[in-house]
């Protein structure tokens, strides 16, 4: 079994590795904040308590779910119903887990469980690709990550809720801060036909569910039926030769 617990490369090389994710880090900082705003503002609109927002960031911290749960209960639906929404939006972080394994199999599993409460779109992103230019587990690159996402999502969503009743959100656009951040990100992560089609199948299958049983209805069929239209597709050549990355055992890269 692959437990490369620590960089596979030199300090140097280490620490430039984590000036480019704390850039990447502090351009995803600039959009998590007024994200976070909206979500306050959503979150008053379905009656949540100050503390309730604070708590659901801290706790639930996942913006995509936060945001299907916000409209549900603003609608009224049943705590059930909720929890199964929230679980389906969710479902993504399994395949994250897995791409993370091999470069924490090492790690104590408190550390393990700690680390997958702050994991998210956006610090997977980060911390993969760090991991990937080092060949090893780096405990304060994923921390960079992780906090990049974390302390600007909870100021911005305080802030929302505090401000939403002097806001009009969209007069100044702010209704649209979410999906546009999350197509940015997802633009970035097409590389093939099967992403390609993915995408499209989610976007195609979200509005028409959208529109006819509201925008949870269609954030959650998007999300589960949009990779059967990957699957459908034959891979490209690239996605062929692809395999995944593991990284470097510590023994073969003479490390202690």
């Amino acid at each position: 079994m692959i437990g490369a617990t620590a960089p596979s490369v030199g300090a140097d090389e280490v620490a430039r590795s984590r000036n480019q994710m704390l850039r990447d880090g502090l351009a995803i900082a600039a959009y998590a904040m007024p994200v976070g705003l909206v979500f306050g503002l959503t979150a008053l609109q379905a009656h949540y308590s100050l503390l309730d927002v604070m708590a659901n960031s801290a706790i639930a911290f996942a913006g995509g779910a936060q945001f299907a749960a916000a409209g549900l209960v603003k609608d009224g639906a049943s705590w059930l119903a909720i929890a199964g929404v929230v679980a389906l939006v969710n479902a993504r972080h399994l395949l994250y887990s897995a791409a993370l394994g091999p470069y924490v199999s090492g790690r104590p599993r408190r550390e393990r469980a700690l680390m997958a409460h702050f994991l998210t779109d956006e610090t997977f992103a980060l911390s993969l690709a760090h991991f990937r230019r080092i060949r090893g587990f780096d405990r304060r690159g994923y921390w960079i990550a992780s906090m990049a996402i974390f302390i600007p999502w909870q100021v911005g969503s305080t802030i929302g809720y505090v401000v939403a009743g002097a806001v009009d959100t969209h007069r100044l656009g702010l209704d649209v801060a979410f999906p546009a951040a999350m197509a940015g990100l997802s633009l970035g992560m097409v590389t093939g036909r099967r992403d390609v089609a993915a995408a499209m199948g989610a976007v195609v299958v979200a509005v028409i569910a959208g529109l006819a049983g509201g925008a949870s209805v269609g954030l959650v069929a998007g999300a589960v039926l949009g990779p059967v239209f990957g699957l459908m597709v034959p891979p490209s050549e690239h996605e062929e030769s692809s395999e995944p990355e593991e990284p470097e055992p510590s023994a073969t890269a003479g490390l202690p």
